[in-house]
């Protein structure tokens, strides 16, 4: 079902441009001169072609990506959200009673994990581009797919927190890194809806999770080993496995890609430079580019967006278990697991059809306001009910009010950002900060059963950074737009070559930004 959808937008994308005037101006502007496109125009291998005709290849090749490329990503994904999240699922199969883990040396192991996490995201983009795909994604697997498999083995808290903090380390290059990829093969209209795929794998993982972690813990015993151990144990096997098998399944961007012939690398490449992109071909790093992500304020403000449903989804994915385990109705640690996957199985469908509608529209701002909308009214009702069926049902407008935005807000700032490594570094920025801020998710959540602090908090960070902050960046790119229609960015190109025109990015006044 997944796949048809993108077969469908994919046929939708080619004319997604006559939905909106400004992206209108931006398509004419970039037909007419190369260079304001990023650089020479690759060869048209469909120039002969009719239009009819030359969509119908288009359809093809967009078919022929999201096959190869979105479906192994989505299970990288899954895999590394699981072994993230994994600890969640252990602590009711009896790891802190094992350990004698307290509840501020539980919180310190979620915590750890996030300052590595956090620290080394934003420098993983740049080795990802140096080192290519196929390399740097594969070893960052096997590494922490070693870590997890070291977790079933500790015997204290003091291991723990060890394996943990390069669980962080080595899983930080691929949430960062798999958005700036596929940024780097789709259009600007096509994006959302992938991310949203590929970020969906993170609720399905949940669902998963919980499912795969009620079977594990029946080997409770096996090889004088606790069920949490062996929950440990075999994914982090599963993760190994999959990480040298990534050798063959990851591809490079595209134009190292083996898997496309000579004219699919030249429709690829003119596609995106035709969209404003210029992403997809060679460019060497300069620390120019680290100081224009900086400087420009659509990254602080993305930080904050960002953070407002980040550190939700770490504090909810982490404590769902142990929420749903509280809510009074005598369940068995089993069905406590088990009832954690409906609400992470609706959040994945929301969060396909809204990587689908905002890709359609390019409302990103709105969806991430009206869904914001929801988590509030999800973790208010945890907050204000003793009443298990209401706070259960609380759990699913909870989820439903995260994950949707975790990868708009990603596409929203992709969108927004031109040129393959400054892309790369805001991406790593607004995401590390997203994840630093886990270090709060790990520590709001005590005086259970009803955790009245860590759902006041995360309410806060919903309506205060997730909604504020895209009212105000919704707000200040359609002035910016505006501006731009009416010609009062114009003076910044005057007197440059087109060759410095073009390294401007989306600081060029033709380009359309976004909202």
């Amino acid at each position: 079902m997944t796949f048809d959808i993108l077969k469908s937008n994919g046929q939708s994308d080619i004319d997604t441009a006559d939905m909106n005037s400004d992206q209108e101006k931006a398509s004419s502007d970039a037909n007419r001169s190369h260079d304001e496109c990023g650089g020479d125009m690759p060869r048209d291998p469909d120039a002969h072609l009719s239009a009819e005709e030359k969509a119908e290849v288009e359809r093809r090749l967009v078919w022929k990506l999201d096959w190869i490329l979105m479906p192994w990503l989505c299970f990288l994904y899954l895999l590394a959200f699981l072994d993230r999240t994994n600890i969640g699922n252990a602590k009711i199969a009896g790891l802190s009673d094992d350990l004698g883990l307290s509840t501020p040396s539980y919180n310190a192991t979620l915590t750890i994990f996030f300052v590595s996490y956090a620290i080394f995201e934003p420098l993983t983009n740049i080795l990802l581009k140096k080192l290519r795909p196929s390399i740097f994604i594969p070893i960052i697997m096997i590494l922490w797919g070693a870590s997890m498999l070291g977790m079933g083995f500790v015997y204290n808290w003091e291991g723990l927190m060890a394996a943990r903090w390069f669980l962080g380390l080595t899983e930080a290059g691929l949430f960062p890194g798999v958005n700036y990829y596929l940024s780097c093969w789709y259009k600007r209209s096509e994006f959302g809806l992938r991310a949203a795929i590929f970020f969906s794998a993170a609720a399905i993982s949940g669902s998963f999770g919980g499912l795969l972690a009620a079977a594990i813990e029946q080997m409770d015993g096996i090889g004088n080993l606790r069920g949490w151990a062996w929950i440990f144990i075999i994914e982090g096997l599963l993760t190994l496995l999959v990480g040298i098998a990534s050798f063959w399944m990851v591809h490079d961007f595209p134009d190292d890609a083996k898997f496309l012939s000579d004219d699919d690398r030249a429709r690829v490449i003119r596609r995106l430079k035709l969209d404003q992109q210029s992403s997809a071909e060679h460019e060497s790093f300069q620390m120019s580019y680290l100081w224009a992500a900086v400087r420009d304020w659509k990254t602080w403000l993305g930080m904050a967006i960002y953070m407002g449903c980040d550190m939700p989804l770490y504090a909810f994915s982490l404590f769902l278990p142990t929420i749903i385990n509280n809510l009074g109705w005598n369940t068995s640690t089993v069905r406590s697991q088990l009832m954690s996957v409906p609400p992470y199985v609706t959040a994945a469908v929301l969060t396909v059809a809204i990587g689908y509608y905002a890709d359609r529209t390019r409302a990103r701002g709105l969806c991430n306001i009206v869904v914001s909308v929801l988590g509030v009214a999800g973790f208010a009702m945890l907050l204000g009910t003793d009443d298990p069926a209401v706070q259960y049902a609380g759990t699913f407008l909870a989820a439903l009010g995260i994950y949707p935005c975790i990868s708009n807000t990603i596409s929203w700032v992709a969108n927004n950002v031109e040129g393959v490594y400054k892309r790369g570094v805001v991406l790593g920025l607004v995401i590390g900060w997203g994840n630093l801020n886990g270090i709060v998710s790990s520590n709001v959540y005590f005086n259970g059963p009803r955790y009245p602090e860590g759902h006041a908090v995360i309410m806060g960070y919903l309506a205060v950074f997730l909604f504020g902050g895209s009212v105000l960046m919704s707000f200040l790119l359609r002035r910016e737009n505006a501006k731009r229609r009416r010609g009062e960015r114009d003076h910044w190109v005057q007197g440059l070559t087109e060759k410095e025109v073009e390294k401007l990015g989306d600081m060029r006044p033709d380009f359309v930004y976004t909202v």
